[in-house]
């Protein structure tokens, strides 16, 4: 998108964009991590195992050569023995490869970059195209892996030579000792080059795992027409969401001047605010809102209730509190339980004394407004 518009990728990628990319296996992973632990473990599981399993090996060897001349000349016991010979060698060496499978996922499950996807491993022409291969390689990201390339080998040359340098004297001698102690001797000085070369990629691990999140949020980054399309996409047009609100909206009006015949009392601030209040002694535990307005709408609930004989309290302090503090269809806030009382009990006089049914507005001051609950 951004190269067919010139629209720069600036947007950081949405949830929906960065599950699109995990679905076609496009994780931010490092190679130089993986390869990092997958040597560093496994040479010191060689290290501490090896000696056992050399040792189980060579007595496995010795008993499976030692063979009888009854078991040469019988064609069927020569293929159990060696299946015998194999089964228990993959079970002197099952730990070893266990631990080497452990440190082969270790790498990706640090990264969080574990993910089983069809599609990134389904054949595609494109992958071996020679054109884009090429341009793959002389992109910035394949400049960038030859540069890493370059460090790498010019690192672990450096500690290899190094190592070496160090250690002439040891392998040199090698050469003097008997044959089955410079079998071992030379195992533990391979083994320990082996570890000290591993080490040396923890460096350039520190480096490309920053650079490989880096540069994988970078190529997730989206356009500001692309975040747009898939807002549009996945929550519908602007213009159709508008319209649906428009129509919730007045269902819930329609709903709520409903409601207003059946209210107790109408409370309004004359000029801007009307709350209709309704309580059911039996079946409620404190009076429900249940219309609000302002301006027009509050003149709308004050029509309705004139037109049902509804009772109507001036009280402005009063409107302003439940119209800013309490929702539809929601019991008052337990601070203004005192004031709606006394409008409650002055209404229900009116109806016992058939002074009520009229289309003025009954006046209420001075009611128990608290601090909280007053609003300008």
């Amino acid at each position: 998108m951004a190269e067919d518009t010139g629209q720069e990728r600036t947007q950081e990628a949405t949830p929906h964009r960065k599950q699109q990319a995990r679905e076609k296996g496009q994780v931010a992973s490092s190679r130089e991590l993986n390869t990092m632990l997958v040597m560093l473990i496994s040479g010191m599981a060689v290290l501490l195992l090896g000696p056992g399993a050399i040792d189980d090996m060579l007595e496995l060897i010795g008993r499976h050569l030692d063979i009888s001349r009854q078991v040469i000349f019988d064609p069927m016991a020569m293929p159990r023995q060696f299946e015998s010979a194999m089964l228990e060698a993959l079970w002197i060496l099952a730990p070893f490869f266990i631990i080497v499978v452990i440190a082969a996922v270790a790498g990706p499950i640090l990264m969080g970059s574990v993910v089983l996807s069809p599609e990134s491993i389904a054949f595609k022409w494109e992958k071996i195209d020679p054109i884009k291969g090429l341009k793959r390689i002389f992109a910035w990201r394949g400049l960038m892996e030859l540069v890493k390339a370059l460090v790498k080998f010019i690192l672990i040359a450096s500690v290899a030579i190094a190592f070496l340098y160090v250690q002439a004297d040891t392998y040199l001698g090698l050469g003097g000792e008997p044959v089955m102690q410079a079998i071992p001797h030379a195992g533990y000085l391979l083994i320990g080059a082996f570890l000290i070369i591993g080490s040396a990629l923890i460096l350039i691990a520190a480096v490309d795992v920053p650079f490989q999140i880096w540069d994988h949020h970078r190529q997730l980054k989206m356009t500001f027409q692309e975040v747009k399309d898939e807002n549009k996409d996945t929550e519908g047009n602007p213009d159709v969401r508008g319209r649906a609100r428009r129509m919730q909206r007045e269902m819930a009006q329609h709903r709520m001047m409903a409601a207003v015949p059946e209210a107790d009392v109408v409370v309004t601030n004359p000029s801007h605010f009307s709350v209709a209040l309704k309580y059911d002694p039996k079946n409620m535990g404190a009076p429900v809102l249940v219309a609000k307005g302002a301006d027009l709408i509050a003149m709308q609930i004050r029509t309705v209730a004139r037109e049902n004989n509804v009772i109507l309290v001036q009280a402005p302090p009063l409107a302003r509190a439940l119209f800013h503090t309490t929702e539809l269809e929601q019991e008052i806030p337990s601070g203004l339980y005192l004031a709606v009382a006394q409008v409650l009990a002055y209404v229900f006089q009116l109806r016992r004394d058939r002074k009520g049914y009229t289309t003025r507005e009954h006046k209420m001051n001075d009611l128990p407004i608290p601090d909280d609950f007053k609003f300008d």
